[in-house]
């Protein structure tokens, strides 16, 4: 009988350890996730202050303005616009029109503070997050990228 104890304890203690690293685990996974938001999602539903994640569309035609190193633009899907804040030097592919990704977190008043923005590679190929909020949004073009083209 005594054997039997010992080997229920074992494979007790087993499964208890398994399960808190997997709970470990999934918690920093959680942590490090970074989520994209639409301009719309941002506007419509909110988010956190001080919460990284990702925002992408279209950087506005005439809303690009440069303060010393801070270069201030706004991205939109078509429906909403959200203010992006960025201090660093843009991609080189960065411009009015282009389809962007930026990383970062929005401010007490309500602007995105970005710490990266990634552009387009090329005039063919969209990020694919952008491309389905523009299309839910219903101002996909397709002749401004197609999505998973290389």
């Amino acid at each position: 009988m005594r054997p039997k104890r010992q080997r229920l304890m074992l494979v007790l203690l087993g499964v208890l350890f398994v399960s808190a690293a997997v709970g470990a685990s999934l918690m920093a996974l959680n942590e490090e996730l970074d989520v994209f938001r639409s301009p719309t999602q941002v506007v419509e539903e909110g988010f956190d202050t001080g919460k990284r994640f990702r925002i992408g569309g279209l950087v506005e035609d005439g809303t690009v303005e440069r303060e010393g190193i801070v270069t201030r633009f706004d991205v939109t899907d078509g429906a909403h616009s959200v203010t992006v804040a960025y201090d660093k030097i843009l991609p080189d592919l960065f411009r009015e029109g282009q389809g962007i990704i930026a990383l970062g977190e929005l401010n007490a008043q309500g602007q995105f503070v970005a710490q990266e923005v990634l552009a387009k590679h090329d005039e063919n190929y969209m990020p694919p997050e952008v491309a389905d909020a523009l299309k839910k949004s219903g101002h996909f073009k397709p002749d401004s990228g197609s999505e998973g083209s290389n």
